[in-house]
C-alpha cells in the first residue's frame, strides 16, 4: 500500500509540472515583451513647441488701398455757349500749352462785336456834336460878357447863357462815359469771341474728351467740362485711406510701394509726400487720405486704377527677433492628481515697450521645464518682433503647447 501511494504521488507530481509548464512559459513570454516594449519604446510627445531665437530684419508696414491719379490734372471748361464746330484731338493726343483743342462757332459772338463797335463809333459821333455845342455855347456866353459890361445885355441872358455852357460841358462828359461803356462792351465781346477757341493750359496728354463736333455747350450757370488734360503721366498719386488706428505711424517721406493687378507682382516705388488732416466718415469708419508721389517711369499705372500700398514706418536691420506666437504664449496651468488646476501665482503686469516670453530651460522629452523671462521688446512686422538684446545662446522659445492627454498622463501604454 504505501508502495501505491508512493507511485501515486510522483505519478500526480508529474502531472501538475507538465500543467505548469506552459503557464510558466507564458508568463516568461509575456514578462520578456513587455521588457522588450518598455526597452524599445519611443520617448513620449514633446510638451511645448519651441522654436529658436533668430537674428534678421524687421519691417513694420501699414497697408492700405487707394485710386491712382496724375500729379497734375487739369478740367478744360467752355466760357461760352454755342455749337462745337471742330474738334482737333482725341483721346490719349499729346498736346502742348496753347495748342487749339477745340472752337465753337463765333457767328453770333462775331456779331455782337460788330454791333458793339457801331454803338462806339455812334457814341464817339454824339461826343463830336457835343463838343462842337460847347464851342458854340462859350462863343455865344463870351459875346453876351462884352455886351453885359457895355450894359448892352442883361445879367439874366448872360446866367441863361452860362447855364447852357455848363449843360453842354455835362454832356460832353456824358457822352465820353458812354463811349468808356461802350469800350469795355467791345472788350467783353471780344474776349467771348477769343474764347471762341479753346486751347490747352499746360503740356500734357487728354485723358477725357466730352465733346464731339455738332454739339451743343451751354454755360450758363457754370462752364461744362470739355477735355481732362493729365500734365505727366511718368509721375502718379495714389490716395490712400489710411485707418485712424494707422495714421499716427505715417510721416511724411516714408519710403511706400504700391502694387496694382494689372501688373501682378510689380512694385512701384514711391514716398508718403502729404497726410491730410480732413476725416472721411463712411458708416462710422474713420479714415485719413494720405498721397503717396510714385514714379512711373513706363506709364504703366492709369488714372483711376485701384493700388494696394505698403509703407515702411519702422524698420529693424538685423535684429535679434522672436516670433510674436512667443510673445503671445501662456503655459496650461498644472493639474493635480484629481485634476484640478493648481493654483499659480499671478505674473507682474508688463511695462510699456516689454513683453513676456517663455523659454525651455530643460528639453528631456516627459520632464520638460520652462521659464518666463521679461524683454524688451521694438518693431514688430505682425510674423516676428524685435528685441533689443538677444536672448542667451541656446536657448529656445515656446511658441505653443501640445494636446497630447495620453502623453501627459504619463507612460506609454503597453497595449
Amino acid at each position: 500500500m504505501s508502495l501505491e501511494r508512493e507511485l501515486s504521488s510522483v505519478e500526480g507530481g508529474r502531472r501538475w509540472l507538465k500543467r505548469g509548464a506552459p503557464v510558466a512559459v507564458v508568463a516568461l513570454l509575456l514578462g520578456a515583451a513587455v521588457a522588450y516594449r518598455r526597452g524599445t519604446a519611443p520617448p513620449p510627445p514633446a510638451r511645448y513647441v519651441a522654436e529658436d531665437a533668430t537674428t534678421g530684419d524687421v519691417v513694420e508696414t501699414v497697408q492700405s488701398t487707394g485710386v491712382i491719379k496724375p500729379v497734375t490734372e487739369v478740367k478744360v471748361g467752355a466760357q461760352v455757349s454755342g455749337r462745337v464746330s471742330r474738334v482737333f484731338v482725341d483721346f490719349n493726343s499729346v498736346v502742348k500749352k496753347g495748342e487749339l483743342l477745340a472752337e465753337i462757332d463765333p457767328l453770333l459772338i462775331g456779331a455782337q462785336v460788330e454791333q458793339n463797335r457801331a454803338q462806339r463809333l455812334a457814341q464817339r459821333a454824339g461826343l463830336a456834336r457835343a463838343e462842337a455845342n460847347v464851342a458854340t455855347i462859350k462863343v455865344s456866353v463870351e459875346r453876351l460878357r462884352r455886351l453885359r459890361a457895355e450894359s448892352l445885355a442883361t445879367q439874366a441872358e448872360l446866367d441863361q447863357a452860362q447855364g447852357q455852357l455848363d449843360a453842354a460841358v455835362a454832356d460832353v462828359a456824358q457822352a465820353r462815359a458812354q463811349i468808356a461803356m461802350v469800350d469795355a462792351q467791345v472788350s467783353a465781346s471780344q474776349a467771348n469771341l477769343s474764347f471762341t477757341k479753346i486751347f490747352a493750359p499746360i503740356d500734357g496728354v487728354v485723358t477725357d474728351r466730352q465733346i464731339d463736333p455738332g454739339q451743343t455747350v451751354a454755360a450758363s450757370f457754370q462752364a461744362p467740362v470739355l477735355f481732362v488734360i493729365a500734365e505727366d503721366l511718368r509721375k502718379m498719386r495714389v490716395f490712400a485711406d489710411i485707418d485712424e488706428a494707422d495714421v499716427g505711424k505715417l510721416a511724411e517721406g516714408m519710403a511706400a510701394e504700391a502694387q496694382v493687378d494689372a501688373f501682378f507682382g510689380q512694385r512701384f516705388q514711391g514716398r508718403v509726400s502729404q497726410i491730410r488732416y480732413a476725416p472721411n466718415s463712411v458708416q462710422g469708419v474713420v479714415t485719413y487720405t494720405a498721397i503717396i508721389e510714385v514714379e512711373n517711369p513706363d506709364r504703366k499705372l492709369r488714372p483711376g486704377m485701384t493700388a494696394t500700398v505698403t509703407v515702411r514706418t519702422k524698420e529693424a536691420k538685423a535684429a535679434p527677433r522672436v516670433p510674436n506666437a512667443a510673445l503671445r504664449f501662456k503655459p496650461t496651468p498644472e493639474k493635480d492628481k484629481d485634476g484640478r488646476p493648481v493654483p499659480r501665482p499671478p505674473e507682474p503686469p508688463l511695462e510699456p515697450g516689454t513683453g513676456r516670453v517663455h523659454v525651455l530651460v530643460d528639453p528631456a522629452r516627459g520632464h520638460e521645464r520652462i521659464e518666463a523671462r521679461v524683454v524688451k521688446i521694438g518693431v514688430t512686422d505682425g510674423v516676428f518682433t524685435a528685441l533689443a538684446e538677444p536672448l542667451p545662446p541656446g536657448l529656445k522659445v515656446v511658441v505653443d503647447e501640445t494636446d497630447d492627454k495620453a502623453g501627459k498622463k504619463g507612460g506609454p501604454r503597453i497595449f
